[in-house]
Parts: structure tokens; sequence; C-alpha cells
């Protein structure tokens, strides 16, 4: 998956490069205090930088999703990251960079979608005032139709229950208190939805991704992407 035959003289090894950017994201340290043992810093950012533009490391954590059993079960939720002042100025202003203003301050939400053992299947960033709804048909449609899905009372609308239904998935969604017309919920199966929670625990035992410092969407997203698919072996 990683790009071949890459120009450079004396290229730095791709796997001392990695091993380079999982201690920057792992850690949270500044790029330029990325040990030498990994080689030069600028080569281990400016690497990081170009496979996020190139989207290598989205497609190296898509590349698990059919290795996944997801036909069975699956959980959607969502998590903020506060937004360190590091991570102002992105080209396009905060909102083309999914950084969001709300009582908290300056967040990023991470929406995602977990399978039966855990592991991410899906993941998207939004400003953090972002509604969880708006994000739940875009990452549940790029994945193939389990026979349940959980959410929590954030997920709790009609048109969500009706896409998961006519997908011949059984929604496992609390009703929200404020319903006149009550579904069906299954508190026996809801139990596993501690499931996704326990992935954003995981997540966020990287310190890059349990607050942002980049200031591109990309580049957090790529993070969250590479942690998600390292977590698959760990």
């Amino acid at each position: 998956m990683l790009p071949q035959n890459q120009p450079g003289a004396r290229r730095v090894d791709d796997r001392r490069v990695i091993s380079g950017i999982i201690h920057v994201l792992k850690s949270g340290c500044r790029w330029r205090d990325c040990p030498a043992v990994f080689g030069p810093y600028t080569t281990v950012y400016n690497r990081w930088n170009r496979w996020s533009r190139r989207e290598v490391w989205r497609n190296l954590f898509e590349a698990l999703r059919g290795l996944s059993p997801d036909d069975d079960f699956q959980a959607i939720d969502s998590t903020t990251a506060k937004a360190h002042r590091a991570a102002a100025g992105g080209k396009g202003g905060r909102k083309a960079q999914a950084i969001g203003r709300s009582r908290g301050g300056r967040t990023t939400k991470i929406h995602a979608v977990c399978d039966s053992l855990g592991r991410a299947i899906a993941l998207e960033v939004t400003p953090g005032q972002r509604g969880d709804i708006r994000a739940a048909l875009p990452l549940l449609s790029s994945l193939p139709p389990p026979r349940c899905c959980a959410a929590d009372t954030a997920y709790d609308a009609n048109e969500l229950r009706q896409f998961l239904i006519e997908r011949g998935t059984t929604p496992v969604i609390p009703n929200n208190p404020t319903r006149k017309r009550f579904h069906p919920f299954d508190r026996a199966a809801y139990k596993r939805r501690n499931l996704v929670e326990r992935m954003f625990c995981r997540l966020k035992d990287w310190r890059r991704i349990a607050t942002r410092y980049d200031k591109l969407a990309r580049n957090f997203l790529s993070a969250v992407n590479l942690a998600a698919a390292i977590i698959w072996w760990t």
C-alpha cells in the first residue's frame, strides 16, 4: 500500500520513518522534537504530510474493512477533541478545516463506526458543533449492512431508522423521551454499544488525537486513520 520507487538520494527507510511518525502521534511531541534515531525530523514530517495529501493513510485503514466481521453488529458514535491553539490558521479558515466553536471552545468531532470486535471500520471528522445525525448516513452507507446497529439517543431520528430498516438492519436506538410514538428497543443488544466507547478510549490514548494540534483536517483525519489501523493488531 505504500508508494514505491520514490526519488531521493539516500532515502530514509519507510519503516524507520513510520516509526517516527507513530512516536510523534502517540507522545504528542512537536515534529522537530522527534528523536534523531528515526531520521531527520523534516523527513519524518514531510513524508507524513505528503502521504496524507495522497490519502495513503486513509487507504491503509480502509484496506482493513474486508477483514472485519461487520455483518453481525455495528455501533456508531462520536467524540470531541479539543483543538489546540497551534491548530488555528489552516487554509480556508476553521470551518474548512473541521474546527468548530462551542461552549467548550474550539473542537473537532470524530465520528466512527465500530464492528463486533470493537474495531473502527469507518471514520470522519467534522467541526465540533456538527450534529451526530448528519454524519451517520454517509458513514453507514459506505459499509455493508449488519444484522443490527446500536447508537445512543442522539441518533434517534425517523430518517436514520428508516434507512437502517430498508437495508435489513435492526436499529438498536433508545427512544427520545419527547417522542410521541415509541419504537421497539432491545435493551440487551444495546449493552454492546459500549464497544464504540471503548474504541474511542483506545484512540485517545494517542496524544495527538486526544488533542488536535494539526492545522489541516486531512492531517488530523490521517492521524485517526493510522491509529485505528494499528489498534487492529494491539
